[in-house]
């Protein structure tokens, strides 16, 4: 099986444009495609060192063309992160930014296009991949981990296709990046935009730069989208207060976002004539599973929405009986073909086949209210049992950056003791009070900790692992 989209069909229009100026048509993006085929054979297996950057994306996407299977990691890797991947997966070639060829400089070069660069390695194994398998993904807060998503063909095509159609993308759209491209939910504003012949925006710059907006205005962008940090950090930066008269509508995704702000930008968006469209999804099903219309977005703030098309959501209990009474907490379960075919965590495992066959237990809890509409109140994995009462972590972080909002906050523990951070020192007795009150927990069972940062991964979720328990 293979993927193929016909980029010629777009001809002379732009499809990405750089900040620096620098850009590709879609003839050239399928000349490109072309070119890079005839380097490489077949099913081979290539590591892309990704930034937001013609190079990067057009390797993409040459790679999905020919049937080359890429592993998509951030340019930035650790390099001892990346050392560990290589040796347990033996790619065969390498495709990295320009600048830096020189680090691999034991490999040899066969290519150079667009600021990036085909090297060639040495591996003595060749691992066998499965007809099916197109993309490898690390999973969300692990890039260095050797545990990957395996993709297909028809998880990437069909994920685009739901999102086109619901977002409702045209040709004239712009979008711009704030997300990385090897993070699910920035490679998939690229798949979909790709796919209707719209720009792409590029830009290694945050949403805190300068340089970031002044790219934005000069350029028309219409879309951005951002992770639940993302909104924060856009309030603290008065988005509100902008003039972006381009921009025709904004998404969320990567995280439950806290009713308050959701309501708040929600809110925006009505009186301001745009969209403002809040998604769920996890790199197990591709991108998006779930999606809250945009004339649904004050009415039904706090919610994830309903199935994308084409897919199918419900909730099931500790017996996998499906849950169908309103506000009743269960885990969420997702259909659809953008399901993943599963893990890799070796080698030989990129040459397994299918194992969700198109079915995902999402690990997320969740309640269904009577419209239909699914909640997400926390992680299956995120509950603590302190004196016999279920404590949900999640709900505990919204709650104390409800009441605290210039805090950051995050939040771990066992069924002994738990442990909330923030990062205002001057709020730690009266945060604890504040969470035994409002949970009925004694304060013996709770402590509150200073941090100078919560750490998070490139796309802003909390690496709770890196959390000191």
């Amino acid at each position: 099986m293979s993927f193929y989209q016909n980029f010629e069909k777009y001809g002379d229009r732009v499809a990405a444009l750089q900040s620096d100026g620098a850009q590709i048509t879609y003839a050239e993006i399928a000349a490109f495609s072309r070119e890079i085929g005839a380097k490489l054979p077949k099913r081979s297996l290539v590591f892309s060192l990704c930034e937001n950057a013609i190079g990067s994306m057009a390797g993409y996407l040459g790679f999905l063309n020919n049937g080359i299977v890429p592993l998509l990691l951030d340019e930035k890797i650790d390099e001892e992160l990346l050392q560990n991947l290589l040796t347990i997966y033996q790619p065969a070639y390498l495709w990295v930014p320009a600048h830096k060829a020189d680090a691999f400089s034991e490999y040899e070069t066969v290519w150079e296009a667009y600021r990036y660069v085909l090297l060639k390695t040495n591996f003595a194994t060749v691992y066998p991949l499965s007809d099916e398998l197109g993309l490898l993904l690390s999973t969300s807060g692990s890039t260095g981990s050797p545990k990957l998503v395996r993709q297909s063909y028809r998880n990437i095509d069909s994920n685009a296709a739901s999102i086109c159609e619901y977002l409702q993308i045209t040709q004239d759209d712009r979008a711009i990046t704030t997300l990385p491209m090897n993070y699910t939910y920035g490679l998939s504003i690229i798949n979909s935009h790709i796919r209707m012949g719209a720009t792409m925006l590029l830009t290694n710059d945050t949403i805190v730069s300068r340089g970031f907006w002044g790219f934005f205005k000069e350029q028309g962008a219409t879309t951005f989208g951002g992770v639940p940090f993302t909104y924060e950090m856009l309030k603290r930066l008065r988005f509100f207060k902008m003039d972006l008269p381009s921009l025709r509508y904004f998404t969320q995704a990567g995280g439950k976002l806290s009713p308050e702000l959701h309501k708040e930008f929600a809110e925006y968006a009505l009186a301001n004539g745009k969209q403002f469209i809040v998604m769920y999804g996890q790199t197990e099903a591709t991108a998006r599973m779930g999606y809250l219309p945009a004339d649904k977005a004050l009415e039904k703030f706090g919610s994830m929405g309903i199935a994308i098309p084409g897919g199918k959501l419900y909730i099931i209990d500790v017996d996998g009986n499906e849950i169908t009474e309103p506000e009743v907490t269960g885990e969420l379960v997702y259909e659809g073909d953008n399901v993943t075919l599963g893990y890799a965590v070796c080698g030989e495992d990129l040459a397994k086949d299918d194992e969700r066959h198109g079915r995902l237990e999402t690990g997320d809890m969740a309640q269904l209210d009577a419209d239909g509409y699914f909640y997400i109140v926390g992680r299956k994995k995120r509950f603590l049992k302190l004196f016999g009462n279920r404590i949900n972590l999640d709900s505990i972080d919204r709650m104390v950056k409800s009441e605290y909002p210039d805090t950051d906050v995050a939040s771990t523990g066992t069924d002994n003791l738990m442990t909330v951070y923030v990062t205002d020192s001057s709020i730690l007795d009266s945060a604890r009070a504040f969470i035994a009150e409002k949970t009925h927990i004694n304060q013996s069972a709770i402590k509150v900790t200073f941090i100078e940062e919560i750490p998070r991964n490139e796309s802003g979720k909390v690496l709770y692992t890196k959390l000191e328990n």
